[in-house]
């Protein structure tokens, strides 16, 4: 019997049934034609700084919707669905002809770059450090960068250590490849995204309506999605806690020339950014998997994990699934739930600079190339077939996928696991190809058309669902009692920004 085996059968039933996971999806807020709806965060949602499940990411235009954390696919999913129902009841009293959400990880048809709001949180002194993290975001790599959306998915497992979950990171980060490969979606994109930059795009079709690669599963999590030149310098490892929190305080106090010469501050003393280091704060590290910790008030994230530990990992490399209604199925989260569970029971060695650098290069192909026939990714220098070493992955998994519906009842686990085996050996049924066959197919070549269109279906799916007057009095309170938190929060500054500023900005040196 396997090591994986004997780990598996040593889970105790109790144990597996206390995954709990939780869900962060970000979308656009559009017009019926398309582009980009440039109104403020509609007040009736309430505030964006302190409203527990409606926020903004990056810009104004960008609504994140956040669930608890459940003990129950389901349970995160029904959260998801009824606050998104909540929300698109708002957005169609917006303007003529309402607001829709955009469906699809690559944005929709966008203004000139200086021109996407960046998302306001008020006049407090965290608020205002909100928008200013995100003005130097902009300055560092480009608003259109930053329209990006995904999903994640926050998981954790009843007793598992700080070390165990960097071992399943570990894990996570040479097996990405093979969600990439699932449930990429965004093999194209609208030609506004790059324009000026340079790219190796190909134009879909005879018209100028969408570019793509002919075997891209995720563009996002490619060379034009999530990549900065400066990050590329850091040496991030995940051998354990102490390590990578010393990785991440280097580049949160080591000064970087680019971003010296923008400045804190312009000519006119508005802010530029929040420092002019690496990173500004820690969430501006970009990786497809994080360990996190809840922050306290006030608190700093490289703090939290270093003192308390790590309490979950969040996976950031889903994209947006255009053909679910918000953004993410029930058959997915659970192959997720076997996959991150695989990660964690199997052994991890510990990672090297060389694998960090072919883990890389794997994350590109695999997004860029991924339902290429024969493609080829590198494993321990090593050159293995995608397929064959994700048929490898997902065949472990199958006794993991029997535990949980063991623990948690009914076979659905063993049902999501069948359904990505069976995708490996078709790639033509996978989202990214799906996507595609459409654009093709129905939509003359034509990306916003799409998107247009799926948005449309989700929009409408949502509003025919059962909506009770119990349920638009939570939310309704909900909204009212954020905007009163701001307010509570405004009123109880006592520094001037600059000073809390530098206040918070004073990394404190790790023990």
């Amino acid at each position: 019997m396997s090591k994986l085996h004997e780990r598996i059968q040593a889970q105790p039933p109790e144990r597996l049934a206390g995954i709990r996971r939780g869900i962060e999806k970000e979308g656009l807020r559009v017009l019926p034609g398309g582009g980009l709806a440039l109104t403020p965060h509609p007040p009736a949602l309430g505030s964006a700084l302190t409203h527990p499940h409606i926020t903004t990411d990056y810009s104004e235009s960008q609504i994140e919707l956040i669930t608890g954390a459940h003990r129950s696919v389901q349970a995160s999913l029904d959260e998801l669905t009824a606050t998104h129902q909540f929300v698109y009841r708002v957005l169609q009293q917006q303007q003529p002809g309402g607001e829709m959400l955009w469906v699809s990880s690559m944005p929709c048809g966008l203004p000139t770059d200086e021109t996407i709001p960046l998302a306001r949180y008020g006049a407090s002194n965290v608020g205002r450090a909100k928008s200013v993290y995100r003005m130097g975001l902009g300055h560092r790599y480009g608003r259109r960068m930053q329209t990006i959306s995904g999903v994640h998915y926050n998981w954790s497992l009843p007793g598992v250590t700080s070390e165990e979950y960097f071992a399943l990171i570990r894990n996570f980060r040479r097996q990405a490849f093979v969600l990439l490969y699932l449930f990429g979606a965004s093999p194209a994109l609208c030609p506004c995204f790059v324009a000026g930059r340079e790219h190796a795009l190909q134009p879909l079709g005879t018209g100028q309506h969408a570019l793509y690669l002919p075997h891209a599963t995720s563009l996002r999590m490619g060379r034009l999605g999530y990549q900065s030149d400066a990050q590329a310098t850091l040496a991030v490892s995940y051998n354990g806690l102490e390590g990578y929190a010393r990785s991440l305080y280097e580049a949160l106090t080591r000064p970087y020339p680019a971003y010296e010469a923008v400045g804190v501050l312009n000519p006119g003393g508005e802010y530029n950014q929040l420092g002019t280091s690496l990173l500004q704060i820690e969430n501006e590290f970009y990786g497809t998997i994080r360990p996190k910790r809840t922050v306290r008030s006030g608190e700093r994230p490289l703090d939290a994990l270093h003192e308390r530990g790590v309490e979950y990992v969040e996976v950031r490399l889903m994209d947006l699934d255009p053909f679910a209604s918000v953004g993410i199925t029930a058959q997915t989260m659970r192959l997720l739930d076997v996959f991150l569970l695989h990660c964690l029971l199997s052994d991890s060695p510990l990672d090297t600079p060389q694998e960090i650098a072919e883990l890389k290069r794997n994350q590109h192909l695999a997004a860029e190339r991924g339902r290429e026939p024969g493609l080829r990714l590198q494993r321990g220098g090593e050159s293995i077939v995608l397929a064959d070493w994700a048929a490898e992955v997902l065949a472990e998994c199958v006794p993991l996928a029997a535990a949980l519906d063991k623990a948690q009842g009914g076979d659905a686990h063993a049902a999501a696991l069948e359904q990505a085996r069976a995708l490996v050996a078709a790639p033509e049924q996978t989202p990214s190809a799906r996507v595609l066959a459409e654009l093709q197919g129905r939509h003359a070549d034509s990306f916003t058309a799409f998107a247009l269109h799926r948005a449309e279906v989700a929009r409408d799916d949502l509003l025919a669902l059962p909506w009770s007057d119990a349920q638009q009095r939570q939310f309704a309170a909900l909204a009212e009692q954020s905007l009163a938190d701001q307010k509570a929060i405004e009123a109880a500054d006592s520094l001037p920004f600059e000073a809390w500023r530098q206040q918070y900005m004073a990394i404190r040196p790790l023990a």
